[in-house]
Order: C-alpha cells, then structure tokens, then sequence
C-alpha cells in the first residue's frame, strides 16, 4: 500500500480545485471562474487497489492584503512543511510569467519532488501547447510535467500514475469511501457559496461567505455574510429571487451529500468587514 500527501499549489484560478475534482473522481472542492474561490486547505482523497494519494488544494499564492488573504497565505506555507510531494498547476492559455515564477521558487526550494501540471489543453493547437511546455520546463527541477485538460479529464490519469509513483509505502489515511476531509458543515457552506459566486456580480464574490447555523435530520439553515447594505441587495435580489436560486441549485448537491431530502433556509446578512474578523475567520475554519 501506498499512501501520502501532496500540495497541490499555482496562481489564482489556474483550475486547481477542477485538477483536484479530476484526480479525485468526484466533486471535492468548489469551482468558480472567480479568483480566491479557495479559502480553506481542502484534502480530496483518491483511492486506488494499492493506493491512498491525499491532495492538498490550497488557496493561490498572494500578496496579503487583510486579514482574510493572511490566513490563505499562512495556510500556503503551513501546508508546504507537511507534504511529499508538490502537484504545481499552470494554465496553458496564459503566459506563464512573475506570478508562476515565484511560485516555481517557493515550491522547488521546499526539497521535496514537484510535478507539473500545464493545464486547459483542450482546445488549443498541438503548436501552442508544445511551446508552453518548453517554458514551463524552465522553471526549475520537476520529476514530470503533464499537458492535461481537468475539464476533458485528458490526461488525467497518466498525471495520477505519476504522483501515486511518487508515494512511499504506508497506511491509508481515511477510509475508502471517504472523498474530503472536509467537515460537513463545512462542505455545505461551500456548495451554498459556489453557487452564489455563480449567481452575483464581480462586486460580490471577494465579500461573500457562508455559515451553517443548523445541520439536522431535516432542515439545513445557513447565514450569508456580505459585507455593505448594496451587496444585500445583490445576493438578495429583486423580491428574494437571487437568494431563492441559490437554494435551489444547492439543495440537489447538498441532498447528495447527505443521503437524505432536506429544508434549506439561506439568510443573507450584512457584517461589516467580515474579512478583517480573526474571531469570525477561525469560526469559518480558515
């Protein structure tokens, strides 16, 4: 058996959490075209006859600009001291310039193997891709660099080979059935805030979170915490209807979650300056 954990690390929005879901099978982490969609250190677990390959998809690296962007970033380097290997995400679609370089820096440095993995080939020319390769090549010492499609799964299962390679032997860490890590609540908070992020103009993504209030056999009630009075109005909609449509895209993923039908009640609630809250941002688990 082998067993082991990996960061999975690269800019904002290069389509880790997408990679992560790929590697894992099945739905792990949110997914938005927003950038900061992750918040938390969020484990998806995939499992294999002889394997247990744990990855770690953490927040981008960024520059910390409150308090919110300091507890993402001290997550980044917490999680770098406690991993095996490194899953570095790029997109083949955009020059891979300052912001990959620095993060090449920071993840070649840590000592531990990196594997590369250059993102949303689909669509794009044998050409293009081949040239993108070869400047991701020159960002440092990788153990291997795969051209994949997270959202096609096109080479998806040659990069997993690679990393499970990469394991030692071990035990597994979390039984076989289990895809995250993630605590329940906490999963269902993501779900509501992914389909808000879907759902609300670029003023509210940043400003938006959620909290589960009450989890029963039942009923799941959840707060939405924006930040002024107008992003209220936003989330909220003319007569509730943007606030309504999130419940209703949420309630069939957070039912599968749970295995049962549940009541969903989403309040949308303005707390200034939430991100700037070190005792709400521990509550919310970041």
């Amino acid at each position: 058996m082998r067993s082991g954990f990996v960061a999975v690390a690269g800019r904002p929005n290069v389509g880790k959490s997408t990679l992560v879901n790929a590697l894992c099978g099945g739905k792990v982490a949110i997914v938005s075209d927003k950038p900061q969609t992750t918040r938390h250190r969020i484990s998806g677990v995939a499992n294999g006859p002889d394997y247990q390959l744990v990855l770690v998809d953490l927040p981008g690296f960024q520059r910390p600009r409150d308090a919110l962007t300091e507890h993402m970033q001290r997550t980044v380097d917490r999680a770098l001291q406690d991993v095996d290997s490194v899953l570095f995400v790029l997109s083949a679609r955009e020059r891979i310039g300052a912001g990959d370089r620095f993060i090449a820096k920071r993840v070649f440095a840590a000592g531990i193997p990196v594997v590369i993995a250059l993102n949303k080939v689909d669509r794009l020319k044998p050409g293009h891709i081949a040239d993108q390769i070869q400047n991701a090549s020159r960002l440092g010492d990788f153990r291997a660099l795969h051209p994949v499609s997270a959202k096609t799964s096109d080479g998806i299962s040659e990069l997993r080979g690679d990393l499970v390679e990469l394991l030692s032997e071990g035990p597994a860490y979390f039984p076989p059935e289990q895809r995250s890590d993630m605590p329940l609540e906490l999963q269902i908070a993501e779900l509501v805030r992914e389909k808000a992020l879907h759902l609300t103009r670029e003023e509210v993504p940043h400003a938006i979170t959620v909290e589960v209030q009450e989890l029963s056999e039942t009923a799941v009630r959840a707060d939405l915490y924006v930040e002024t009075e107008s992003q209220k109005q936003i989330v909220v909609g003319r007569g509730g209807s943007v606030v309504r449509e999130i419940g209703t895209r949420s309630r069939p993923e957070i039912e599968l979650l749970l295995e049962r039908k549940i009541y969903l009640d989403l309040q949308v609630k303005v707390k200034p300056r939430w991100r700037r809250d070190e005792r709400l941002l521990e509550r919310l688990g970041m």
